[in-house]
């Protein structure tokens, strides 16, 4: 582990991975990787709670991993694998179920969002997904979690599952994982609706940037994205929530404050300045979605990157869960 810690974070492979993964976390974890011991996972036992087609879920496994190597994410030095390799994350997962409240899980807003008017129908590992998060970030004593704000809630009852767990066994073996969270463009938009998220689960693809995309529907999509009837442009995410989130995209690119891009084009009209971002997206995405395909074309290389990931994850993750074991009562065979 470096001087500063061990960063655990992941994403679903559930497809149509998009600008928001990219700009909102994925980006920001490559600049990570030089001062921390990064393990970027590809969760795909939280996928599972809803229905998945296997062959789908296999390529996008694959997809998430080329997204993650094509952004700047580096194999050699950072451990990149899925979660269902190591079997730490689901047997740690169970340790925890026992030791958390009830309570505690009826709190989290994300399950009562996705579940929404159905949850009596809805699975047992939707509701339980918190408990596994905390598995995967504790299964290597990370101490430190890059998160979304929609996410820091799910990592604050990671912190109460780990002291709940040393509480009852007497011991300071789990760490409270501290958040690390990233301010800038770190809620992309959808494109056709500026109140809300962009989203790989929005029916219209015309909503969100794909990493797939190639650069003739990254600028269609740029040039068709919602605006406003006003003149000019101003950085007003509560009054111009379309025109604010494509300034922060725009900022995020260039490395600049939104308010300051709305200054510096405040002349132009929307169409002008969707012209200016498409380009810039281009400039900035094209790079990484050749990458992508490349690596998607070679998935034997991509498998042997995962193989070679889990064998490290498990090297770290086998002897903590040995040691809970031991803390647990349970007999070694």
């Amino acid at each position: 582990m470096t001087e500063k810690g061990r960063i655990f974070s992941g994403v679903q492979p559930t497809g149509n991975l998009h600008l928001g993964n990219y700009l909102g976390a994925i980006r920001n974890w490559v600049g990570l990787q030089a001062d921390y011991a990064c393990i970027f996972c590809i969760v795909d036992m939280h996928a599972i709670t809803i229905p998945q087609d296997p062959a789908a879920l296999r390529s996008a496994t694959r997809e998430v991993t080329a997204a993650y190597i094509a952004a700047g994410i580096d194999p050699s030095n950072c451990i990149i694998f899925n979660q269902s390799a190591v079997s730490a994350h689901a047997e740690l997962a169970w340790i925890f179920n026992c030791v958390t409240p009830m309570g505690w899980l009826n709190r989290m807003t994300q399950f009562k969002e996705k579940a929404g008017k159905q949850r009596d129908q809805a699975l047992a590992g939707l509701f339980i997904y918190p408990v596994l998060m905390a598995a995967d970030i504790l299964a290597y004593k990370a101490t430190h979690v890059p998160v979304g704000e929609d996410q820091k809630q799910h990592l604050e009852l990671a912190r109460d599952i780990a002291g709940a767990f040393n509480r009852q066994y007497g011991v300071e073996f789990f760490p409270l994982t501290e958040p690390l969270i990233f301010g800038a463009a770190t809620r992309v938009m959808s494109l056709r609706d500026g109140t809300k998220k962009m989203s790989k689960s929005d029916t219209s693809d015309a909503s969100r940037i794909n990493l797939t995309d190639d650069a003739d529907a990254i600028s269609q999509k740029i040039r068709r994205a919602k605006s406003d009837a006003e003149m000019g442009l101003s950085y007003e995410p509560e009054r111009r929530p379309e025109a604010a989130n494509l300034l922060a995209i725009y900022a995020a690119f260039s490395d600049e404050a939104p308010a300051d891009v709305a200054e510096r084009f405040s002349g132009l009209g929307f169409a002008a300045f969707k012209s200016e971002l498409a380009d810039l997206a281009v400039a900035r995405l094209a790079p990484i979605n050749a990458e992508m395909r490349r690596l998607m074309a070679a998935p034997d290389h991509i498998d042997a990157i995962l193989r070679q990931g889990a064998e490290r994850a498990d090297a770290i993750a086998a002897p903590i869960l040995a040691e809970t074991k031991d803390l647990v009562g349970f007999l070694r065979p």
